[in-house]
């Protein structure tokens, strides 16, 4: 996170204020979901895993634009 300089006010805000546009119930060792927000501008991806008795942020980056539409939708890979 700190390499692709995503502050933990950044991955906060994201969590807060943005949307889950996937999500993924059958994840182990608990189910996850993927938020998307507009951070400082720029958009942000922050993947969390909901535990019984924590969450659990488990990746955080910058979506490349020739992989998602507007950031939200996956581009079609094939």
């Amino acid at each position: 996170m700190f390499q692709r300089n995503i502050s933990t006010d950044n991955i906060k805000e994201v969590i807060v204020y943005g949307q889950i546009i996937e999500d993924y119930p059958e994840d182990e060792p608990c189910p996850s979901a993927l938020f998307f927000a507009y951070s400082e501008g720029r958009p942000c991806h922050v993947v969390v895993a909901e535990c019984e008795d924590h969450a659990r942020v488990i990746t955080v980056y910058i979506p490349e634009n020739n992989k998602w539409i507007d950031y939200i939708f996956r581009r079609d890979q094939r």
